[in-house]
């Protein structure tokens, strides 16, 4: 007879919130390489730009008690003009992908911090594959482009969707399933 283990023993804690500390912006820029420059190859060396000076990186932090917390998701955001808002290089970790509430929670995060921070409108570069997340998260498409050598969508956000989110370094705890193992 086979049994499941109950789905409550595979949930996994994870906080997203601002990257407050040097850890977490160090792991936010290595997941950024790691996605970017080494699996995507769109970058030699580093993705790093003038964007980065002035931005604000978000984080999806794990919460693993055998491994100590890690950095699994990032994005960052930035005001170029007064109430007009950019997010971008949101990335996931190979390995946390398959929770598929992370890059959805980061970019509620990011949204919800601009809109408490006054924006008026909130754009993103969006790689081809995900633009039907970013649709489901109530983004429409403004135009396709090419950035980096990849078809991409330049998207709006519908800022009604996003609740203002006044404190971002605080962020909040979510709670999302692991993989169900069965056990004999």
């Amino acid at each position: 007879m086979t049994h499941l283990t109950p789905q409550s023993e595979f949930l996994q804690s994870y906080r997203i919130c601002a990257a407050a500390e040097p850890w977490m912006q160090a792991g936010a820029a290595a997941l950024r390489e790691r996605v970017f420059v080494q699996e995507q190859g769109l970058f030699a060396g580093h993705d790093r730009d003038a964007i980065d000076d002035m931005a604000l990186p978000l984080v999806a932090i794990a919460e693993d008690a055998a491994g100590g917390p890690r950095v699994a998701g990032t994005v960052r955001i930035h005001e170029p003009t007064p109430g007009i808002w950019w997010g971008s290089r949101l990335a996931v970790a190979p390995e946390w992908r398959r929770v598929g509430k992370l890059g959805s929670e980061l970019i509620r995060l990011a949204v919800g911090t601009a809109r408490a921070r006054g924006a008026v409108e909130f754009h993103a570069l969006v790689q081809e594959q995900n633009v039907v997340l970013f649709r489901r998260l109530h983004w429409a498409v403004e135009a396709k482009v090419d950035l980096h050598g990849r078809p991409h969508a330049h998207m709006l956000a519908s800022l009604a969707h996003y609740a203002p989110i006044k404190d971002p370094v605080a962020g909040w705890q979510l709670k999302a399933p692991g993989p169900v193992e069965r056990t004999p």
